[in-house]
């Protein structure tokens, strides 16, 4: 039996699969009587399962049947894998976690089947849309997020970095550093900035600590004081945004900064959800895997989170993190060359032009300057999206 807040799923799923064209929704039914075809043009076939009880989806070829002219029935539950997907139902049940107790995609459904690089809803919708003889979006960016995470402001300029960086030999760094903020490996925000506006249809936003540094939050940066202060304004004088970037240990802020949030180590949870919808938080941009590229939420495009315990439509959304810089890079993640680098980061952007979706990428600050590839892969990514 369908509940009130069962139908409200129902309906948003629908419409979202319809790329949020309300009326094209109404010509689908979800139901099993197959005579609803005589009022709808597609009849979507329930598994049984959305409401009651959480399985893996089937994720196999589309299954179709086309009974008369302009009638579709699909046989495949399309709206209970998008629930699936959304909702992250699959973290209420694996219980798999790694050693800072995040959900990876080696432990995933997707991950398992190689199915991380395929944003399976958007295939999904254009299916949906074909069936009701809609035009499919014009190929190219819904939005593109340039996002970065500052973890640290800087390597030097604290007392206690600056004590350490001489413990390690690293003496002449730390007196340029403390001699000009513009010498600290870490400040690159001035090049960041000058990357992000080659792209000028960006969003740019900040992700920045707020909560008091403790463990994994460590290095900590006075949000006073006159080193933050100058970066705040320099990056909103850019025309960037600021978010919260939540703690490690899944602390929120008593006043955050912003509506905006990306989890610290993209340690992202239901309960961490849960609590940010609570507090009022209307994004999020967690959502990517820290060992994989690719579609964590399996689409491309933002949507409303759906709370998998208690069936609530949300008015948190969630936008899919396509790339991290370390995952690409890190030994223990996908361990990739910066010329394999690039090939990935190419295929996926153009899986997320031809769906017309979101592009969400992050980059580290603290990350350019290391011996990692990152800068340059940044400006070829760049680049690329120039031309695009």
């Amino acid at each position: 039996m369908k509940t009130e807040k069962l139908q409200t799923i129902i309906d948003y799923i629908l419409t979202w699969l319809c790329y949020e064209d309300s009326e094209a929704s109404k010509r689908v039914a979800y139901t099993a009587d197959l005579t609803a075809l005589e009022d709808h043009d597609v009849l979507i076939v329930p598994n049984g399962r959305l409401g009651n009880s959480i399985v893996l989806p089937d994720m196999n070829k589309l299954q179709t049947e086309q009974p008369a002219k302009g009638k579709t029935i699909i046989r495949t539950d399309i709206v209970y894998n998008t629930f699936f997907f959304i909702s992250r139902a699959e973290e209420t049940f694996n219980t798999e976690r790694d050693e800072h107790d995040r959900f990876l995609a080696k432990y995933s459904l997707l991950g398992q089947n190689n199915r991380l690089q395929i944003p399976l809803l958007d295939e999904y919708a254009r299916s949906l849309m074909k069936a009701l003889n809609l035009p499919l979006p014009t190929p190219g960016f819904g939005h593109i997020y340039l996002t970065h995470d500052i973890d640290a402001v800087t390597k030097y300029r604290s007392l206690r970095s600056a004590l350490g960086g001489i413990k390690r030999g690293e003496k002449k760094a730390v007196f340029e550093a403390l001699k000009d903020i513009h010498n600290d490996p870490y400040y690159t925000f001035p090049w960041l900035i000058e990357q992000d506006a080659k792209v000028p249809q960006a969003e740019r936003i900040y992700f920045v600590k707020q909560t008091r540094g403790k463990g994994f939050d460590y290095p900590q940066y006075k949000l006073n004081g006159s080193d933050y202060q100058g970066l705040q304004e320099k990056l909103l004088k850019s025309g960037a945004k600021l978010g919260v970037h939540g703690s490690y240990y899944q602390e929120l802020p008593e006043t955050p900064i912003s509506t905006l949030f990306r989890a610290h180590y993209l340690r992202s949870s239901v309960g961490l959800m849960n609590r940010m919808v609570k507090a009022g938080y209307t994004d999020d941009f967690t959502m990517g895997f820290a060992d994989q590229a690719g579609f964590r939420l399996q689409t491309t495009r933002a949507v409303r989170w759906i709370n998998p315990s208690t069936y609530k439509l949300t008015n948190l959304t969630l936008h899919p993190l396509i790339i991290m810089d370390c995952t690409l890079s890190e030994e223990q993640y996908m361990n990739l060359t910066e010329e394999e680098a690039f090939f990935l980061c190419e295929r996926l952007i153009e899986k997320v032009k031809m769906h017309h979706g979101d592009l969400c990428l992050l980059w580290h600050n603290s990350r350019l300057t290391d011996d990692s590839y990152h800068a340059s892969l940044y400006q070829q990514i760049i680049n690329y999206l120039q031309q695009s």
